[in-house]
């Protein structure tokens, strides 16, 4: 593998529900990711054929720094709810039960998100689906260092 690449072991935790719709508290109830997956494809990054939901990875005790995202959007005006937001993306990779799939770190940046923050140990990945995986399942999230800096 090569040495850009660190793998750190993870833990599925529950979102808020809102870039999937799966909360009834949620303002889109198709999700959020419906309505911003579009606006990613004209801008260059297709997310089309992945799952319409972000998968929640704690990789507590670490937090980390996005530094030099392959993907950075700024003023996506995604929603008449709130003003126009910047998001980020790096490709990652994640293993679990001794399969290798491919992903996204999701990273919509705090200095223009208005609510639904997550913790700074939660990565948020849109990937395809994987069968079988639940909440507070472990699972391995493996980062690109020149894009992703995880921190102790």
């Amino acid at each position: 593998m090569d040495s850009k690449w660190v793998t750190l072991k993870g833990r599925v935790k529950r979102g808020h529900g809102v870039a999937s719709g799966a909360s009834p508290d949620s303002p889109y109830p198709r999700g959020s990711l419906e309505m911003q997956i579009p606006l990613f494809r004209e801008l260059g990054l297709d997310l089309s054929d992945r799952h319409r939901g972000t998968l929640n990875i704690s990789i507590e005790p670490y937090t980390y720094g996005v530094t030099s995202p392959e993907f950075t959007f700024y003023g996506v005006e995604w929603t008449d709810e709130h003003p126009p937001e910047n998001f980020s993306f790096s490709e990652c990779k994640l293993i679990y039960d001794n399969e290798l799939y491919t992903g996204w770190i999701y990273y919509p940046h705090p200095e223009t998100k208005k609510r639904d923050f997550q913790g700074p140990s939660i990565v948020e990945v849109i990937s395809d689906h994987i069968s079988g995986l639940e909440c507070g399942d472990q699972i391995e999230i493996m980062l690109n260092t020149e894009e992703i800096k995880p921190i102790c």
